[in-house]
């Protein structure tokens, strides 16, 4: 029914009409969104509603009214594969691989706001969970697609076409993206490496068929490599190690003249007498993988400790009910494709496991164009080692990693950007990135927006006074509608429903997720 072979998504429309708290400037009623309630949802769908303004909590999916709210929160992406790590970044990477190495970081306050230790607004308020559907499953299970336009005669449904609403799903179990002392993602090398040279006839310059002459020091330091490589990936088959030592070899080589990105301070070999081990799992939540399972209890405990002693929240309030809705429960489906990431798309708890023990999780959403940032929480024991930006920074590398199997997959998506509160300017320090236009839903350069913000705290980027919403609603008799299981346009529900006509809130709904999503997509009428 959806592209792909994946079930359609099913949402809810709840409008926006009250005022919630707001978590960054305190207000009690200014924090203004629309929400909908999502039952499932692809992950193009969701990846096109991020890039109208969206974002999810759990299973809601909401969308800041920009001109309205009291803070207004603009989509933020990171540029990942010209991301360029600052001083301040480096120092957190410097710092990291010398507690791991050789476990004397002094343990001072650290300077960095972390990623979302602030937290979006979805944790400090309770919008998400007064708006839960109450519709039944039995009532979301699509059983016929009626395109007719002609409903005089509701008993003459027999022509519908059929179609099963329970599509198989695809079983996946989680993948280890990351083993020992952070093996990296294995990687595909690149087709010029492949290329053959013909030796020049003699005297004719230098030999390309043989290696280039190299400083030992190099050559040692591969080898030594080679060598932790082997050790650590014993138990991979042949054809995985040596693309993952083709990777690693190939990010290890000496760059002359420029400067270290992440992946220098990230993936090198620690010496033999490494302090700590660090190891980041990345384990598929949503459907609950058996490893997401058996590290459940463990994740729950640094969740809570984190929101009591980050956030002051009381002993009872973390409760495991609100920890899995929040954080571990997801609309989105598990999705494979041939030139998509070997773990799949869909939504993945990374683990960033510290000898043996997790310190830190940072929740993710792996869609078509980009891997989205959702939350992070972490041990405070371990603070002193900013594992904030650590885990932002080690994000930012994953992305670069599934990139190499999925070449559309390149922007790091890190939630909102929130101008109107200083605290939460600090996303806009990972450069380049990009801010979306509220109105038309292009991305701009942040230096460009920034000036504007200072001007106002809702503004318009797209400078071109002409520009339209190019997704915008066109034709609202298209909109694809899930009443008493059956699919329909909105022209034939609108001619078959009974009652006060909806249309106004049909109306709404489409024009914010635009026309090519209310297609797609089944907005469930009772």
């Amino acid at each position: 029914m959806a592209a792909g072979g994946a079930s359609p998504s099913i949402v809810e429309f709840f409008g926006g009409e009250d005022g919630y708290r707001c978590g960054y400037c305190r207000s009690d009623t200014g924090n203004l969104s629309h929400g909908m309630w999502a039952h499932s949802m692809t992950v193009q769908d969701y990846q096109d509603l991020i890039d109208r303004g969206w974002r999810r909590s759990g299973k809601y999916v909401y969308k800041p009214i920009m001109n309205q709210t009291c803070c207004p929160q603009y989509t933020i992406r990171c540029q990942a594969l010209h991301f360029q790590a600052s001083k301040s970044h480096k120092k957190v990477l410097k710092k990291m691989l010398k507690f791991i190495s050789k476990g004397d970081v002094s343990k001072v306050a650290n300077e960095e706001e972390p990623m979302d230790s602030h937290i979006e607004d979805v944790a400090t308020c309770d919008f998400p969970y007064k708006s839960e559907s109450q519709v039944s499953q039995s009532e979301l299970t699509p059983l016929a697609v009626d395109h007719s336009e002609r409903v005089e005669d509701e008993d003459k449904d027999s022509g519908e076409t059929k179609e099963e609403g329970n599509v198989e799903k695809v079983e996946s179990d989680s993948v280890q993206i990351c083993t020992d002392k952070d093996t990296p993602v294995p990687a595909e090398p690149s087709h010029s490496a492949k290329a053959a040279h013909a030796p020049p006839k003699p005297g004719k310059g230098a030999d390309l068929s043989k290696p280039l002459c190299r400083k030992a020091k190099d050559i040692r330091k591969e080898r030594k490599l080679q060598k932790l490589l082997q050790n650590q990936m014993g138990t991979v088959e042949g054809s995985q190690l040596q693309r993952d030592q083709a990777f690693l070899l190939q990010n290890s080589k000496s760059k002359t003249n420029q400067p270290k990105n992440i992946e220098d301070f990230v993936f090198v070999p620690l010496p033999d007498d490494a302090q700590h081990k660090l190891e980041v799992r990345v384990v598929r939540s949503s459907p609950p993988s058996s490893q997401f399972k058996a590290t459940f209890q463990e994740s729950y405990q640094v969740y809570k400790r984190y929101q009591m002693v980050i956030h002051k929240d009381p002993p009872d309030k973390p409760t495991i009910n609100q920890f899995t809705r929040f954080l571990c429960d997801s609309p989105l489906e598990a999705e494979h494709a041939p030139d998509g990431p070997e773990c799949g798309y869909g939504s993945f708890h990374q683990q960033y496991w510290l000898d043996g023990k997790i310190v830190a999780v940072g929740v993710i959403d792996i869609l078509p164009y980009c891997v989205s940032s959702v939350y992070l929480y972490y041990d405070p024991d371990f603070s002193f080692l900013s594992l904030g930006v650590y885990s932002a920074l080690r994000e930012i590398a994953f992305t670069r990693q599934l990139h190499e199997k999925a070449p559309d997959l390149c922007f790091y998506y890190m939630g909102f950007y929130i101008h109107s509160c200083p605290k939460m300017r600090y996303k806009g320090q990972y450069k380049p990135s990009d801010l979306l236009c509220p109105e038309t839903y292009v991305w701009t350069p942040i230096e460009q927006c920034l000036p504007l913000l200072e001007h106002s705290k809702y503004s318009r980027f797209n400078q071109d006074g002409k520009a339209v919403d190019e997704g915008r609603l066109k034709e609202l008799g298209k909109v694809r509608v899930l009443h008493k299981r059956t699919v329909m346009p909105y022209s034939v529900y609108k001619k078959r429903r009974k009652g006060p006509s909806d249309e106004a809130s049909v109306q709404q709904y489409a024009s914010l997720v635009g026309q090519t999503c209310s297609e797609r997509m089944l907005l469930f009428r009772s």
